[in-house]
Protein backbone atom coordinates (compact mmCIF):
# COMPACT_ATOMS: atom_id res chain seq x y z
CA UNK A 1 0.00 0.00 0.00
CA UNK A 2 1.45 3.30 -1.16
CA UNK A 3 2.28 6.27 1.83
CA UNK A 4 1.04 9.13 -0.33
CA UNK A 5 -1.90 11.13 0.88
CA UNK A 6 -5.52 9.42 0.22
CA UNK A 7 -7.96 11.18 -2.09
CA UNK A 8 -11.03 11.82 0.08
CA UNK A 9 -13.05 9.34 0.04
CA UNK A 10 -16.97 9.37 0.51
CA UNK A 11 -18.67 9.09 3.44
CA UNK A 12 -15.78 10.15 5.58
CA UNK A 13 -15.76 13.74 5.94
CA UNK A 14 -18.30 15.72 8.67
CA UNK A 15 -18.07 12.35 10.22
CA UNK A 16 -17.63 12.12 14.26
CA UNK A 17 -14.96 8.56 14.99
CA UNK A 18 -14.21 7.29 18.64
CA UNK A 19 -11.36 5.61 18.28
CA UNK A 20 -10.40 2.93 20.74
CA UNK A 21 -6.66 1.66 21.58
CA UNK A 22 -5.78 -1.63 22.90
CA UNK A 23 -2.72 -2.15 24.03
CA UNK A 24 -0.73 -3.78 22.01
CA UNK A 25 2.76 -2.81 19.76
CA UNK A 26 0.78 -1.66 16.73
CA UNK A 27 -0.31 1.16 18.81
CA UNK A 28 2.30 3.14 16.93
CA UNK A 29 -0.01 2.86 13.98
CA UNK A 30 -2.89 4.01 15.40
CA UNK A 31 -0.89 8.17 15.49
CA UNK A 32 -0.36 8.10 11.68
CA UNK A 33 -4.47 6.96 11.64
CA UNK A 34 -5.67 9.75 13.64
CA UNK A 35 -3.54 11.99 11.13
CA UNK A 36 -5.36 10.44 8.53
CA UNK A 37 -9.00 10.79 9.96
CA UNK A 38 -8.34 14.04 10.53
CA UNK A 39 -7.52 15.17 7.05
CA UNK A 40 -10.44 13.26 5.52
CA UNK A 41 -12.52 15.93 6.96
CA UNK A 42 -13.47 13.71 10.63
CA UNK A 43 -13.59 14.58 14.40
CA UNK A 44 -11.84 12.66 16.37
CA UNK A 45 -12.03 11.41 20.12
CA UNK A 46 -9.54 8.93 21.43
CA UNK A 47 -10.14 6.50 24.43
CA UNK A 48 -7.01 4.53 25.12
CA UNK A 49 -7.15 1.06 27.53
CA UNK A 50 -4.70 1.33 30.36
CA UNK A 51 -2.76 -1.13 28.85
CA UNK A 52 -2.23 0.75 26.00
CA UNK A 53 -0.61 3.70 27.62
CA UNK A 54 2.20 1.68 28.33
CA UNK A 55 2.49 1.38 24.36
CA UNK A 56 2.07 4.94 23.90
CA UNK A 57 1.13 8.20 26.03
CA UNK A 58 -2.06 10.16 25.56
CA UNK A 59 -0.02 13.49 24.76
CA UNK A 60 0.46 12.08 21.30
CA UNK A 61 -2.79 11.90 20.39
CA UNK A 62 -4.24 14.91 22.10
CA UNK A 63 -1.77 16.39 20.07
CA UNK A 64 -2.72 14.97 16.50
CA UNK A 65 -6.37 15.24 17.59
CA UNK A 66 -6.64 18.39 19.08
CA UNK A 67 -9.14 16.72 21.84
CA UNK A 68 -9.11 15.13 25.18
CA UNK A 69 -7.77 11.37 25.68
CA UNK A 70 -10.10 9.37 27.48
CA UNK A 71 -8.56 6.68 29.33
CA UNK A 72 -10.43 5.88 33.18
CA UNK A 73 -13.81 5.25 33.19
CA UNK A 74 -14.73 7.52 36.40
CA UNK A 75 -15.12 10.83 36.58
CA UNK A 76 -12.13 12.84 35.86
CA UNK A 77 -13.38 16.64 35.90
CA UNK A 78 -15.53 18.88 37.75
CA UNK A 79 -17.39 19.21 33.87
CA UNK A 80 -17.44 15.19 34.27
CA UNK A 81 -20.89 13.78 34.62
CA UNK A 82 -19.64 10.41 35.00
CA UNK A 83 -20.86 8.92 31.57
CA UNK A 84 -18.37 8.51 29.30
CA UNK A 85 -19.33 5.25 28.00
CA UNK A 86 -22.69 7.07 27.26
CA UNK A 87 -21.08 10.53 25.74
CA UNK A 88 -18.22 9.09 23.97
CA UNK A 89 -20.46 7.14 22.19
CA UNK A 90 -24.04 8.84 21.24
CA UNK A 91 -21.84 11.48 19.71
CA UNK A 92 -20.30 8.58 17.31
CA UNK A 93 -20.83 7.84 13.62
CA UNK A 94 -18.33 4.81 14.20
CA UNK A 95 -16.77 3.37 17.09
CA UNK A 96 -13.33 2.34 15.80
CA UNK A 97 -10.92 0.04 17.70
CA UNK A 98 -7.07 -0.64 16.33
CA UNK A 99 -5.37 -2.42 17.39
CA UNK A 100 -7.90 -4.58 18.90
CA UNK A 101 -6.17 -7.31 21.26
CA UNK A 102 -6.86 -10.97 21.52
CA UNK A 103 -7.95 -10.20 24.83
CA UNK A 104 -10.24 -7.03 23.75
CA UNK A 105 -12.01 -9.14 21.40
CA UNK A 106 -12.66 -12.30 23.82
CA UNK A 107 -14.33 -9.64 26.04
CA UNK A 108 -16.51 -7.60 23.21
CA UNK A 109 -17.55 -11.21 21.73
CA UNK A 110 -18.78 -12.09 25.23
CA UNK A 111 -20.28 -9.24 26.61
CA UNK A 112 -17.49 -8.34 29.60
CA UNK A 113 -16.39 -4.92 30.56
CA UNK A 114 -14.10 -3.61 32.67
CA UNK A 115 -12.95 -0.34 31.36
CA UNK A 116 -14.13 2.50 29.63
CA UNK A 117 -13.49 1.15 26.07
CA UNK A 118 -15.38 -2.21 26.69
CA UNK A 119 -18.11 -0.28 28.31
CA UNK A 120 -18.37 1.82 25.29
CA UNK A 121 -18.42 -1.37 23.22
CA UNK A 122 -21.80 -2.28 24.77
CA UNK A 123 -23.03 0.84 25.38
CA UNK A 124 -22.66 2.15 21.47
CA UNK A 125 -25.69 2.77 18.92
CA UNK A 126 -23.32 2.75 16.29
CA UNK A 127 -21.52 0.89 13.49
CA UNK A 128 -18.01 -0.80 15.23
CA UNK A 129 -15.06 -1.87 13.32
CA UNK A 130 -12.22 -3.35 14.71
CA UNK A 131 -8.17 -3.85 13.40
CA UNK A 132 -6.82 -6.96 14.97
CA UNK A 133 -3.21 -7.26 15.96
CA UNK A 134 -1.87 -9.84 17.45
CA UNK A 135 0.76 -12.95 17.51
CA UNK A 136 0.47 -14.86 14.70
CA UNK A 137 -0.50 -18.29 17.62
CA UNK A 138 -2.74 -16.15 18.56
CA UNK A 139 -4.83 -15.36 15.92
CA UNK A 140 -5.06 -19.04 14.77
CA UNK A 141 -5.88 -19.78 18.14
CA UNK A 142 -9.41 -21.70 17.99
CA UNK A 143 -11.02 -19.54 20.75
CA UNK A 144 -9.72 -16.29 18.89
CA UNK A 145 -11.58 -17.72 15.76
CA UNK A 146 -14.69 -18.48 17.64
CA UNK A 147 -15.03 -14.85 19.36
CA UNK A 148 -14.48 -13.14 15.72
CA UNK A 149 -16.76 -15.30 14.06
CA UNK A 150 -19.53 -14.53 16.71
CA UNK A 151 -18.67 -10.68 16.61
CA UNK A 152 -18.99 -11.25 12.59
CA UNK A 153 -22.67 -12.51 13.22
CA UNK A 154 -23.34 -9.47 15.38
CA UNK A 155 -22.80 -7.29 12.36
CA UNK A 156 -19.27 -6.05 13.45
CA UNK A 157 -16.84 -5.08 10.67
CA UNK A 158 -13.54 -6.91 10.84
CA UNK A 159 -10.67 -5.28 8.84
CA UNK A 160 -7.83 -6.89 8.21
CA UNK A 161 -5.35 -8.60 9.81
CA UNK A 162 -2.39 -8.51 7.18
CA UNK A 163 0.03 -11.23 7.38
CA UNK A 164 4.08 -10.64 7.26
CA UNK A 165 6.90 -10.18 9.80
CA UNK A 166 5.31 -9.37 13.55
CA UNK A 167 6.98 -7.19 16.37
CA UNK A 168 8.19 -10.74 18.07
CA UNK A 169 10.17 -12.11 15.50
CA UNK A 170 7.28 -14.68 13.71
CA UNK A 171 5.71 -14.57 10.47
CA UNK A 172 2.23 -15.20 9.98
CA UNK A 173 -1.70 -13.64 10.00
CA UNK A 174 -2.15 -11.32 12.72
CA UNK A 175 -0.76 -8.00 11.78
CA UNK A 176 -2.55 -4.87 11.94
CA UNK A 177 -3.73 -3.56 8.50
CA UNK A 178 -1.26 -0.21 8.15
CA UNK A 179 -3.12 2.91 9.20
CA UNK A 180 -4.58 4.28 5.03
CA UNK A 181 -5.80 0.85 4.52
CA UNK A 182 -7.92 0.88 7.83
CA UNK A 183 -9.34 4.12 6.21
CA UNK A 184 -10.60 2.36 3.24
CA UNK A 185 -12.03 -0.11 5.48
CA UNK A 186 -13.81 2.49 7.23
CA UNK A 187 -15.24 4.30 4.40
CA UNK A 188 -16.53 0.82 2.85
CA UNK A 189 -18.36 -0.15 6.22
CA UNK A 190 -19.79 3.86 6.52
CA UNK A 191 -20.77 4.02 2.94
CA UNK A 192 -24.21 2.37 1.24
CA UNK A 193 -23.39 -1.24 -0.58
CA UNK A 194 -25.37 -1.31 -3.55
CA UNK A 195 -23.02 -3.36 -5.38
CA UNK A 196 -23.03 -5.94 -2.64
CA UNK A 197 -22.95 -9.73 -3.47
CA UNK A 198 -22.12 -8.50 -7.32
CA UNK A 199 -19.15 -9.51 -9.03
CA UNK A 200 -17.23 -6.63 -10.74
CA UNK A 201 -14.63 -7.35 -13.54
CA UNK A 202 -12.67 -4.13 -15.07
CA UNK A 203 -9.52 -3.82 -17.18
CA UNK A 204 -7.18 -1.17 -16.38
CA UNK A 205 -3.79 0.38 -17.43
CA UNK A 206 -2.30 0.44 -20.96
CA UNK A 207 -1.03 -2.71 -22.87
CA UNK A 208 2.25 -4.01 -23.77
CA UNK A 209 2.94 -5.32 -27.33
CA UNK A 210 6.68 -6.68 -27.29
CA UNK A 211 8.62 -6.06 -30.46
CA UNK A 212 11.66 -7.90 -28.63
CA UNK A 213 13.18 -8.86 -24.89
CA UNK A 214 13.59 -5.32 -24.59
CA UNK A 215 11.65 -3.49 -26.71
CA UNK A 216 8.15 -2.87 -27.05
CA UNK A 217 4.79 -0.94 -28.19
CA UNK A 218 2.76 0.57 -25.50
CA UNK A 219 0.49 3.86 -24.74
CA UNK A 220 0.04 6.58 -22.13
CA UNK A 221 -2.51 4.99 -20.47
CA UNK A 222 -1.77 5.49 -16.32
CA UNK A 223 -4.17 3.45 -15.26
CA UNK A 224 -5.84 6.19 -12.85
CA UNK A 225 -9.38 5.94 -13.92
CA UNK A 226 -9.63 2.00 -14.18
CA UNK A 227 -8.44 1.82 -10.89
CA UNK A 228 -10.75 4.77 -9.43
CA UNK A 229 -13.23 2.56 -10.83
CA UNK A 230 -12.32 -0.15 -9.51
CA UNK A 231 -11.56 1.40 -5.88
CA UNK A 232 -15.25 2.95 -6.37
CA UNK A 233 -16.90 -0.54 -6.91
CA UNK A 234 -14.92 -1.94 -3.90
CA UNK A 235 -16.54 0.83 -1.34
CA UNK A 236 -19.56 0.38 -2.79
CA UNK A 237 -20.02 -3.26 -1.66
CA UNK A 238 -18.64 -5.18 -4.40
CA UNK A 239 -15.86 -8.02 -4.70
CA UNK A 240 -13.62 -6.56 -7.89
CA UNK A 241 -10.77 -8.43 -9.99
CA UNK A 242 -8.69 -6.08 -12.16
CA UNK A 243 -7.15 -7.46 -14.89
CA UNK A 244 -4.10 -4.85 -15.07
CA UNK A 245 -1.51 -3.58 -18.18
CA UNK A 246 1.90 -2.79 -16.73
CA UNK A 247 1.20 0.54 -14.82
CA UNK A 248 4.61 0.38 -13.93
CA UNK A 249 6.23 3.11 -11.27
CA UNK A 250 2.60 4.63 -11.79
CA UNK A 251 1.97 1.76 -9.27
CA UNK A 252 2.72 3.29 -6.54
CA UNK A 253 -0.17 5.77 -7.31
CA UNK A 254 -2.62 3.81 -7.71
CA UNK A 255 -4.97 2.46 -4.18
CA UNK A 256 -5.33 -1.46 -4.51
CA UNK A 257 -6.24 -2.28 -1.41
CA UNK A 258 -9.40 -4.40 -1.61
CA UNK A 259 -8.68 -5.37 -5.13
CA UNK A 260 -7.69 -8.46 -6.68
CA UNK A 261 -4.77 -7.84 -8.96
CA UNK A 262 -4.14 -9.97 -12.28
CA UNK A 263 -1.58 -8.50 -14.00
CA UNK A 264 -0.90 -8.75 -17.81
CA UNK A 265 1.33 -7.48 -20.66
CA UNK A 266 -0.14 -7.60 -23.91
CA UNK A 267 -3.82 -7.66 -25.73
CA UNK A 268 -4.05 -11.32 -25.98
CA UNK A 269 -3.18 -11.64 -22.37
CA UNK A 270 -5.71 -9.64 -20.79
CA UNK A 271 -8.54 -11.24 -23.77
CA UNK A 272 -7.57 -14.57 -22.58
CA UNK A 273 -7.89 -13.51 -18.92
CA UNK A 274 -11.04 -11.41 -18.95
CA UNK A 275 -13.06 -14.12 -21.08
CA UNK A 276 -12.02 -17.11 -18.85
CA UNK A 277 -13.46 -14.68 -15.96
CA UNK A 278 -16.60 -14.03 -17.73
CA UNK A 279 -17.23 -17.57 -19.24
CA UNK A 280 -17.86 -18.14 -15.50
CA UNK A 281 -20.58 -16.86 -15.47
CA UNK A 282 -20.28 -15.34 -12.32
CA UNK A 283 -19.19 -11.62 -13.37
CA UNK A 284 -22.58 -9.47 -13.09
CA UNK A 285 -20.63 -6.27 -14.73
CA UNK A 286 -17.95 -6.00 -16.70
CA UNK A 287 -16.07 -2.47 -17.44
CA UNK A 288 -13.67 -2.55 -19.68
CA UNK A 289 -11.07 1.03 -19.28
CA UNK A 290 -8.14 0.03 -20.23
CA UNK A 291 -6.23 1.96 -23.49
CA UNK A 292 -6.27 -1.73 -25.54
CA UNK A 293 -3.60 -1.55 -28.52
CA UNK A 294 -5.76 -2.32 -32.03
CA UNK A 295 -2.88 -3.70 -33.23
CA UNK A 296 -0.31 -6.38 -31.87
CA UNK A 297 3.30 -7.59 -33.37
CA UNK A 298 3.34 -10.41 -35.74
CA UNK A 299 6.53 -11.32 -35.83
CA UNK A 300 8.06 -10.73 -32.06
CA UNK A 301 11.81 -11.47 -31.79
CA UNK A 302 13.51 -13.86 -29.26
CA UNK A 303 16.09 -11.73 -29.20
CA UNK A 304 16.98 -8.09 -28.84
CA UNK A 305 17.17 -6.69 -32.35
CA UNK A 306 20.36 -5.05 -33.41
CA UNK A 307 20.80 -1.35 -35.25
CA UNK A 308 22.31 -2.21 -38.71
CA UNK A 309 24.71 0.52 -39.69
CA UNK A 310 25.05 0.52 -43.28
CA UNK A 311 25.15 3.63 -45.14
CA UNK A 312 25.77 2.24 -48.44
CA UNK A 313 22.05 -0.06 -48.48
CA UNK A 314 20.56 3.15 -45.88
CA UNK A 315 18.98 -0.73 -44.41
CA UNK A 316 17.10 -0.61 -41.63
CA UNK A 317 17.77 -3.74 -39.34
CA UNK A 318 14.38 -3.00 -37.69
CA UNK A 319 11.54 -5.14 -39.13
CA UNK A 320 7.67 -5.32 -37.82
CA UNK A 321 4.86 -6.50 -38.76
CA UNK A 322 1.57 -6.02 -37.25
CA UNK A 323 -1.76 -8.03 -37.15
CA UNK A 324 -5.12 -7.15 -35.17
CA UNK A 325 -5.46 -7.72 -31.65
CA UNK A 326 -9.04 -9.37 -30.44
CA UNK A 327 -11.26 -6.85 -29.40
CA UNK A 328 -12.12 -7.72 -25.96
CA UNK A 329 -15.45 -5.26 -25.50
CA UNK A 330 -16.79 -6.50 -28.43
CA UNK A 331 -15.91 -10.21 -27.54
CA UNK A 332 -17.57 -10.42 -23.96
CA UNK A 333 -20.73 -7.94 -25.41
CA UNK A 334 -21.30 -10.73 -27.72
CA UNK A 335 -21.12 -13.52 -25.04
CA UNK A 336 -23.53 -11.76 -22.88
CA UNK A 337 -25.80 -10.81 -26.11
CA UNK A 338 -25.71 -14.66 -26.74
CA UNK A 339 -26.73 -15.51 -23.29
CA UNK A 340 -29.17 -13.94 -22.49
CA UNK A 341 -27.32 -10.28 -20.96
CA UNK A 342 -26.05 -12.16 -18.19
CA UNK A 343 -22.70 -9.61 -17.43
CA UNK A 344 -23.72 -6.01 -18.25
CA UNK A 345 -21.25 -4.41 -20.32
CA UNK A 346 -19.44 -1.52 -20.02
CA UNK A 347 -16.94 0.29 -21.92
CA UNK A 348 -14.47 3.47 -22.64
CA UNK A 349 -14.25 5.35 -25.15
CA UNK A 350 -11.13 8.00 -24.80
CA UNK A 351 -11.30 9.96 -27.47
CA UNK A 352 -9.79 13.08 -28.99
CA UNK A 353 -12.08 14.88 -31.57
CA UNK A 354 -16.37 13.67 -31.75
CA UNK A 355 -16.34 12.14 -28.72
CA UNK A 356 -20.08 11.82 -28.80
CA UNK A 357 -20.63 9.85 -32.59
CA UNK A 358 -17.56 7.28 -31.60
CA UNK A 359 -18.91 6.86 -28.13
CA UNK A 360 -22.34 5.98 -29.43
CA UNK A 361 -21.06 3.59 -32.35
CA UNK A 362 -19.31 2.01 -29.69
CA UNK A 363 -22.38 1.08 -27.96
CA UNK A 364 -24.02 -0.23 -30.92
CA UNK A 365 -20.88 -2.43 -32.20
CA UNK A 366 -19.91 -3.75 -29.24
CA UNK A 367 -23.38 -4.93 -27.87
CA UNK A 368 -22.63 -2.76 -24.88
CA UNK A 369 -25.02 -1.79 -22.13
CA UNK A 370 -22.96 1.37 -21.44
CA UNK A 371 -20.15 3.25 -22.87
CA UNK A 372 -18.21 5.81 -21.04
CA UNK A 373 -16.89 8.68 -23.10
CA UNK A 374 -14.06 11.36 -22.51
CA UNK A 375 -11.41 13.63 -24.17
CA UNK A 376 -7.90 11.38 -23.81
CA UNK A 377 -5.92 14.63 -24.38
CA UNK A 378 -7.39 16.11 -20.83
CA UNK A 379 -7.72 12.40 -19.46
CA UNK A 380 -4.82 10.80 -19.59
CA UNK A 381 -2.37 10.95 -16.57
CA UNK A 382 -4.66 13.67 -15.01
CA UNK A 383 -6.20 13.77 -11.31
CA UNK A 384 -9.32 14.78 -12.83
CA UNK A 385 -11.82 13.59 -15.45
CA UNK A 386 -15.12 14.78 -17.18
CA UNK A 387 -17.07 11.66 -18.19
CA UNK A 388 -20.27 11.38 -20.78
CA UNK A 389 -22.14 8.22 -20.16
CA UNK A 390 -23.79 6.85 -23.34
CA UNK A 391 -26.46 3.72 -22.49
CA UNK A 392 -28.84 1.66 -24.45
CA UNK A 393 -31.64 3.17 -22.10
CA UNK A 394 -30.45 6.38 -21.73
CA UNK A 395 -32.10 8.66 -24.02
CA UNK A 396 -28.64 10.91 -24.59
CA UNK A 397 -25.57 11.42 -23.72
CA UNK A 398 -25.23 11.94 -19.80
CA UNK A 399 -22.84 14.56 -19.30
CA UNK A 400 -21.27 14.47 -15.88
CA UNK A 401 -19.52 17.47 -14.32
CA UNK A 402 -15.68 18.00 -13.73
CA UNK A 403 -14.82 15.96 -10.82
CA UNK A 404 -11.77 14.31 -9.30
CA UNK A 405 -11.44 10.73 -10.88
CA UNK A 406 -12.68 8.50 -7.92
CA UNK A 407 -15.17 11.10 -7.49
CA UNK A 408 -16.91 10.63 -10.75
CA UNK A 409 -16.64 6.80 -11.09
CA UNK A 410 -18.81 6.51 -8.03
CA UNK A 411 -21.34 8.49 -9.42
CA UNK A 412 -21.19 7.07 -12.83
CA UNK A 413 -21.46 3.16 -10.72
CA UNK A 414 -24.43 4.83 -8.94
CA UNK A 415 -26.08 5.62 -12.31
CA UNK A 416 -25.44 2.75 -13.97
CA UNK A 417 -26.55 0.61 -10.95
CA UNK A 418 -29.77 2.86 -10.58
CA UNK A 419 -30.58 2.78 -14.77
CA UNK A 420 -29.77 -1.28 -15.06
Amino acid sequence: MSKHDLPQLPGLRGKTITLGVCGGIAAYKSAELVRLLIKQGCTVHVVMTPSATQFIQPLTFQALSGRPVHVSQWPEGNNDRGMPHIDLSRTADCLLIAPATANSIAKYANGLADNLLDNLVLARNCHLLIAPAMNVEMWNNPATQRNLQQLRQDGVHIAGPASGEQACGEVGSGRMLEADEIVYELARALNPKPLAGKMILLTAGPTFEAIDPVRGITNRSTGKMGYAMAQAAWLMGAQVQVVSGPVGGKSSELTQYGLEIVPVESAKDMHLQVMQAIQTGLVDVFIGVAAVADYGIKNPSTHKQKKIDNADTQTIGLKIDFELNPDILADVGQWSNDNQRRTTVVGFAAETQNMHEYALKKLSSKKADFIIGNLAQHALGAADTQLTLFGTKLTQGLELEHLPKLDAALKVLEIIQQTT
